[in-house]
């Protein structure tokens, strides 16, 4: 099958852009003696993650146990899994996961730790579970330092767990705040006898300055493999970085200076992340996609020299390449405008 064969709207995936974006950044973290453990919710792909480990990384990250499960049926050893797991249903499919690979979780309250300990206590293989710590980013987490060393002493006090160090996910542009908390929570822990082996600190707006978190020994990076419209705009890579692109046809074009796409918000995400529009035409930079709905996208075109026409494709970066990833079945790798191979995503929708 030829490129213009293929019917849109597609997610094209830039080979030779990933594999240059996942080089740079195990290159920049090798230099800082920082591991790298590459979170696989931006692309869901095991090839993209197996590579990513022949690549250096020590592990990978997932957010939910079913792609923590695909990725292990794909026969990836090492996961981490930053997240609260509550519930009968989730612990079991936990302790099954844990007897098939090395697997990490979080915790940030004693509700989850009793929870994990309930259900791990008296099982050949104990859980390793982080603290996680809210660090600026005002999601989940522990508050303060010495809540951190309190749950830390709870994890290493429970049969079946095993306390295995911190865990952020920091608000953009807080690096001295994410240092401060993760430096005294490391110092408690070690007063109280206790052994963070794993600081992990993650993000990819500050991956670039993930060494200047001292205290983190491990950095979780995302996006970086794909990079989007957001990263741009944050300064971490540029625009011949990006490596997925939405394939859009043009389908209307109502007035002189408007034009509809076939791809709307099941296809782009209404995902905006602070940015005006819904993304960049890689061909008509001054374009704006100004509107979605479903299956539709709206371009004001006033800004263009040149306009496209019906039956026109283009080549879209979104402003947040993660979600796209979740939006389609499949997605076509290309090498230049040649197809290297059109593949499930597979950990598309497990987000149990």
């Amino acid at each position: 099958m030829k490129l213009s064969e293929i019917e849109t709207p597609a997610v094209l995936i830039d080979v030779d852009r990933v594999e240059a974006n996942l080089q740079r950044f195990q290159a920049y973290a090798d230099s800082h003696q920082l591991a790298v453990r590459p979170h696989i919710k931006t692309h869901k792909l095991p090839r993209f993650a197996k590579r990513q480990v022949e690549l250096g990384a020590v592990g990978i990250t997932c957010q939910k146990l079913g792609e923590a499960e695909v990725m292990a049926d794909a026969g990836i050893t090492d996961i981490f899994l930053p997240y609260n797991i509550v519930g009968k249903p989730k612990l079991d499919r936990l302790v099954a996961l844990n007897e098939r690979v090395k697997i990490a979780v979080t915790a940030d309250s004693e509700v989850t730790i009793r929870g994990l300990a309930e259900t791990f206590n008296g099982t050949r293989k104990p859980l390793n579970v982080l603290v996680e710590c809210d660090t600026g980013m005002g999601r989940c987490g522990v508050q303060t330092p010495d809540e951190a060393a309190e749950l830390a002493k709870l994890i290493d006090a429970s049969e079946g767990l095993r306390f295995a160090g911190f865990m952020t996910f920091p608000k953009t542009s807080t690096i001295k705040q994410t240092e401060a908390f993760l430096a005294d929570a490391k110092q408690k822990a070690l007063a109280a006898g206790l052994d963070p082996r794993v600081i992990s600190n993650g993000g990819s707006p500050d991956m670039w300055r993930a060494h200047e978190v001292t205290s983190a020994t491990e950095h979780r990076p995302g996006t970086y493999i794909y990079m989007d419209r957001f990263q741009v705009s944050k300064g971490v890579g540029t625009w011949d970085d990006c490596a997925l692109t939405v394939l859009a046809t043009v389908v209307s074009r109502p007035t002189d200076n408007r034009a509809v796409i076939d791809a709307g918000s099941k296809a782009l995400t209404s995902d905006t992340l602070g940015l005006e529009g819904f993304g960049r035409i890689t061909d008509y930079p001054d374009a704006a996609i100004v509107s979605l709905n479903e299956e539709h996208g709206v371009l004001d075109l006033s800004a263009c020299k040149t306009k496209p026409q019906i039956g026109d494709r283009l080549r879209i970066i979104p402003n947040h390449c993660c979600v796209v990833t979740n939006l389609f079945d499949e997605v076509v790798l290309i090498s230049g405008d040649r197809i290297v191979e059109i593949t499930p995503v597979a950990a598309r929708g497990r987000v149990d």
